[in-house]
């Protein structure tokens, strides 16, 4: 591994600072992901190293900073090569503990889901889309994105057979409840939410809400600021 702050390079596979029983503060681990963004994106585009400079360009945080919360786990490099593309993305998903496959349940055949099912969205992080549901008869029994849409009745089934641990919801704001809470029944504890309905979830389950709307309202507060 290579890494452009102080300090010897740390020998592949060398284990990070951070214990199984610790958690990481909510401001690391949203840089952390927006770094596991950017580094996913680099390889992608065949990238091989990256330095803290380039990171910094492409997130606009500090790379001091960027360097800071990377150092905080171990040395990942060498000073003035930059950071290895490959290596620190592994490094990055054992830390923000999202190494492996996880398995994807998606809600709604619609455009949105659609899009969803077509896209490596999920797919470069280690997410893999493995059931597709829609409650229209029309749709049913089709193939999306390389998966073949399932009735909503076969819901706690397949989260079952499937090991679900993520529903992603891209159905309507009246139907999304409805879908919450039959994944929490079958055992889902992580809900991705595209609708804007206001989910209510027991406190074990995390929701996550992407509203585009909120997102530009938020980018436009600290443009005008």
């Amino acid at each position: 591994m290579i890494d452009d702050g102080a300090g010897a390079a740390a020998p592949e596979g060398a284990e990070s600072e951070i214990g199984d029983g610790d958690r990481l503060s909510l401001g690391v681990a949203a840089r952390l992901s927006r770094y596991l963004q950017v580094l996913t994106q680099a390889r992608k585009m065949g990238k091989a190293t990256i330095s803290s400079q380039e990171l910094s360009e492409y997130t606009h945080i500090n790379s001091t900073q960027i360097r800071r919360d990377l150092s905080g786990f171990g040395k990942f490099g060498k000073r003035g090569v930059g950071y290895n593309v490959d290596s620190l993305v592994r490094e990055v998903r054992k830390i923000l503990r999202t190494a492996g496959q996880h398995n994807i349940a998606l809600f709604g055949a619609g455009n949105l889901g659609q899009a969803i099912a077509s896209s490596d969205i999920f797919a470069d992080h280690g997410f893999r889309i493995v059931a597709m549901f829609d409650v229209d008869q029309a749709v049913i029994g089709r193939r999306v994105g390389g998966l073949e849409v399932r009735a909503f009745d076969d819901l706690e089934r397949i989260v079952g057979e499937e090991n679900v641990v993520v529903g992603v919801l891209a159905v309507p704001a009246d139907n999304a409840q409805e879908v919450a809470d039959r994944l929490v029944e079958a055992g889902v504890r992580i809900i991705f939410n595209y609708s804007e309905q206001l989910l209510q979830v027991p406190p074990e389950v995390t929701v996550h809400t992407s509203s585009p709307a909120v997102d530009l309202l938020n980018a436009l507060y600290f443009y005008l600021t």
